[in-house]
């Protein structure tokens, strides 16, 4: 099951978000389920947020690696959606 993870960071967060960000992206790549992932950026290039899709076995496991997630850990989103989404087209 494909799940997009929305995040978007609290204000004035990026400090937390550069601290923890070679943990946040090693936990991707170890967990395996990690589809696609990117920051989300405001009109500066600024990290504000992620956009992540996750392929696992249903929402509750995606609420699990949300929450394991160290950008999650460090309190750095304001808030996160957990949103099941339909692949349609790939390149």
């Amino acid at each position: 099951m494909l799940i997009a993870l929305i995040a978007r960071d609290k204000a004035g967060a990026l400090e937390v978000r550069k601290a923890n960000r070679d943990a946040h992206l090693a936990y991707l790549d170890a967990t395996g389920v990690v589809e696609q992932a990117g920051p989300l950026l405001d009109e500066a290039d600024q990290m504000i947020g992620s956009l992540i899709v996750l392929d696992v076995k249903d929402l509750a496991a995606a609420r699990d690696w949300a929450d394991n997630d160290p950008y999650a850990k460090a309190e750095l989103f304001q808030s996160v959606d957990l949103i099941p989404w339909k692949r349609v087209i790939q390149r």
